[in-house]
């Protein structure tokens, strides 16, 4: 599914009523009334009681739709106007109209202790107030309200997004609503999906309010969810080249997991021939737990990583395999990364480089631009500073215009790693990722997704599927996991454990039923 910036929205709302004559007035009907059936299918309506908190636009118009169908369907919603409703205009000021005909209590106010004595007799709230076009700080009464909505303990249904979530990034404006389910409009926003925001909504559900798919899924929307792709059927007659051969450069002293849990995972997720290239010292190590991987041992610099005089045999082997895989514990040696960085610019297949591998190129960015083949990134943010220069915090501050940016400047897929992690393409495309869980925060997990990717890469995908699946069956590898043995205690090699049966679901299942999407249409 498509997701849009507020801006984006703004324009589809326009181009409904301007191109396809719906007014305004359906388009705040159908929003409402999509909110409405959540509400009753959640937690009933008739004999219940509803606070509806309305701010001073258009999103209060939207509570209002709600109200009016509380009260038609046997309940008593109780509208409390925290903005000023002389200000509401269009079709939120006829909704106004029509509600003031009906037996519906409403009221200004500007103590929020007016609404916390009444709100206490209430089975729900409904939160009106900001919506998408919040661009401050909520202050003053708006403050305290969104506060007292917090301490109420009442099951809060927030229209479009909590109030207080920034709807281009998903950060808390100061403070915010959260809610046990959100209802978005047209679809969802940027705010909707990224952490803190996509928390703070509760349960998900968007409503496309009657627009027609031309203008929600329009190509021009550049973000969206990373939703189903096939796996390529394993023929028969498929033996260990024809399903991927991929060479890792990896690993260091005191580094032995890393390289094995990428070259592995390349295996269980379905690759067929993983070659290491590590320090000759610590093969032995890795190959007591990965024998059924092929070794390569390299020559050692004074410090035991990777020697620069391994470059030409490095190179003559990346010319025989279909991908080349470059940095899961590979130490940040100077000598090793003076050999990345002639690796990155000569391999003429598509690279992968993850952990030291990255931070080996990251002051050199036209070695990344300007190479003969694709490339990809799998940076956390620690490493997607150093690639971009931005600091972390500016980084999360707005991850998806950060990750198009960079994409645009390396000419380069990067998938940046976190809560929901966003996968880019050269063209400033960004998928968000909707599968895995906060178990994966542990040592060795990123190796895995590095192996993943590479799996799929052999098995025949295009480099654009093959990078958005391997982040996708990762993260199903993690819940699997975590169904098993519970999120706090599952390790890397659990995730890798479990990514057999991640494949393996994906072929029985297959089509959209394999990614049991957390966003439900009304």
């Amino acid at each position: 599914m498509k997701i849009s910036s507020v801006a984006q929205m703004r324009t589809m709302d326009k181009n409904a009523i301007d191109i396809f004559g719906i007014p305004d007035q359906i388009l705040m009907e159908n929003a409402g009334l999509a909110s409405f059936k959540v509400l009753a299918r959640e937690w009933g309506a008739r004999g219940k009681r509803y606070a509806v908190l309305c701010g001073s636009g258009n999103n209060a118009g939207d509570g209002l739709v709600v109200a009016r169908h509380i009260h038609s369907n046997g309940g008593i919603p109780h509208v409390f106007f925290v903005g000023d409703p002389e200000r509401l205009g269009g079709a939120a000021k006829g909704n106004l109209e029509i509600i003031s005909r009906m037996p519906i209590a409403m009221e200004r106010v500007t103590d929020a202790a007016a609404i916390e004595a009444a709100a206490s007799g209430m089975d729900g709230i409904v939160d009106a107030i900001f919506g998408t076009g919040l661009a401050r700080e909520p202050a003053g009464i708006y403050r305290d309200v969104i506060a007292l909505v917090n301490r109420s303990n009442k099951p809060v249904l927030s229209l479009d997004i909590p109030s207080g979530v920034n709807g281009d990034t998903g950060s808390v404006l100061g403070t915010a609503v959260r809610a046990a389910h959100t209802v978005t409009f047209g679809l969802p926003k940027i705010g909707n999906m990224l952490y803190p925001g996509f928390e703070l909504c509760g349960k998900l559900a968007v409503t496309h309010i009657s627009f027609p798919p031309s203008l929600y899924e329009d190509d021009e929307i550049m973000i969206e969810t990373n939703g189903w792709l096939p796996l390529p059927a394993r023929e028969s007659t498929a033996h260990k080249g024809s399903v991927g051969d991929v060479l890792f450069v990896a690993g260091a002293p005191g580094y032995y997991g890393a390289p094995y849990f990428s070259a592995m995972s390349f295996l269980k997720a379905g690759g067929g021939y993983a070659r290491l290239a590590a320090p000759a010292s610590i093969v032995p190590f890795i190959a007591a737990n990965g024998c059924e991987i092929v070794f390569v041992p390299q020559k050692e610099t004074d410090a035991g990583s990777i020697s620069r005089k391994n470059g030409a045999s490095l190179l003559a082997l990346a010319e025989k395999v279909d991908m080349v895989v470059i940095g899961p514990g590979l130490s940040v040696d100077e000598e090793t990364g003076q050999l990345v960085q002639e690796l990155t610019s000569a391999v003429k297949k598509p690279l992968l480089l993850d952990g030291d591998g990255i931070t080996a190129v990251a002051g050199h960015p036209e070695l990344i631009r300007n190479r003969p083949a694709p490339t990809v990134l799998t940076p956390h943010p620690g490493e997607m500073s150093r690639l971009t220069g931005r600091s972390v915090r500016e980084i999360e501050a707005d991850r998806v215009a950060v990750l198009q940016e960079a994409c645009r400047n390396l000419r380069a897929f990067i998938v940046l790693k976190g809560a929901h992690s966003l996968i880019g393409t050269p063209e400033g495309r960004v998928f968000v990722n909707m599968s895995g869980n906060p178990g994966m925060a542990t040592a060795g997990v990123g190796d895995v997704l590095t192996g993943t990717i590479a799996a799929m890469v052999g098995q025949g995908m295009p480099l654009a599927e093959a990078v958005r699946k391997g982040v996708f069956l990762h993260g199903i590898a993690a819940d699997l996991a975590a169904a098993e043995k519970g999120e706090d205690g599952i390790t890397a090699r659990d995730v890798l454990e479990h990514l057999p049966f991640a494949v393996k679901q994906e072929r029985a299942l297959g089509g959209e039923a394999s990614c049991a999407s957390l966003l439900e249409t009304v």
